[in-house]
């Protein structure tokens, strides 16, 4: 669930709130009951988790690995 930023119209209180994507927009400002508009942010990256994503995925064999692998048939 993605976290938003807001901030109020009247008195210029910004904070974040974490919410689904399809729950409804906040309306009023906890602190003055004032409008609050939603504001548009950069969002996140991508988040990897687990271990060696580049090590056992993508990685080629080292030149010195490949020189000895080439060498031992």
């Amino acid at each position: 669930m993605p976290t938003y930023d807001y901030r109020c119209n009247d008195c210029n209180y910004s904070f974040e709130y974490f919410q689904s994507m399809v729950d409804k927009k906040l309306t009023k400002c906890p602190k003055c009951n004032g409008t609050l508009k939603r504001l548009i942010g950069p969002g996140s990256g991508p988040i990897f988790k687990g271990s060696g994503f580049y090590e056992t995925d993508y990685k080629r064999p080292s030149s010195s690995a490949a020189k000895g692998a080439s060498n031992t048939k």
